[in-house]
């Protein structure tokens, strides 16, 4: 559940990966996957989408994906559903801000609430240096 401008992510496991369906039951979100597997020719690069409980659209995010999502109204509730558990051992994450990956989070900066694990990630740059997919 989270309020308008919560940005969290990008988040993934590096063990026991996880693949999320994500939908929307209250709310809208703007929804962010970022390739993370080095053999593949959309590595670093990032797709979007609107989600809401309007448009009930959903977004599969294969293993080898960070996710992230950027609330765009309060009381956004956002689900998924995932191949795997969740295993804080093997949690990853990268700075959703980062400027490398120039992710327009549809929210001015200055409106966006961020928490300070996610915005002290390391950046794609660093993940770059070190791999997991």
């Amino acid at each position: 559940l989270s309020k308008k401008g919560v940005l969290r992510g990008l988040h993934y496991q590096m063990q026991k990966t996880q693949g999320k369906l994500v939908r929307v039951v209250s709310g809208v979100v703007f929804d962010v996957a970022v390739d993370l597997r080095q053999s593949s020719q959309t590595y670093g690069q990032w797709v979007g989408v609107e989600i809401s409980a309007e448009n009930k659209k959903q977004l599969w995010i294969p293993p080898g994906f960070a996710h992230g999502f950027m609330s765009l109204e309060d009381d956004t509730h956002l689900i998924y559903k995932t191949t795997s558990y969740y295993n804080q051992e093997s949690d990853g994450a990268i700075n959703p801000l980062c400027k490398n990956l120039n992710i327009d989070w549809e929210i001015p900066a200055e409106n966006i609430i961020i928490s300070s694990k996610d915005n002290q990630a390391q950046s794609f740059v660093q993940y770059k240096l070190n791999p997991k997919f």
